[in-house]
């Protein structure tokens, strides 16, 4: 980790989506018992919107499930 990118809980997270506060919180690493989930990305412009949407294909070409998948996942089980 970066000290420039700050590492969250994953409680802790999750609280700031409750509060509807994930707008003001700046892009870090969420990690639970200190196990890496996955990298919180908050753009603060259109260039880093941009290039991140970018980065996101590549991953996503790679592997993944979309939440509506997961979600009709959890409903059939």
């Amino acid at each position: 980790m970066s000290t420039l990118i700050p590492e969250y809980n994953w409680t802790d997270f999750l609280k700031a989506m409750k509060l509807n506060r994930l707008r003001e919180l700046k892009s870090g690493e969420v990690k639970f018992n200190g196990e890496y989930l996955f990298t919180f990305v908050n753009p603060q412009t259109d260039y880093i919107r941009l290039h991140i949407e970018n980065l996101c294909q590549t991953g996503n070409a790679l592997s993944g499930k979309t939440l509506e998948d997961i979600l009709k996942e959890k409903v059939e089980a």
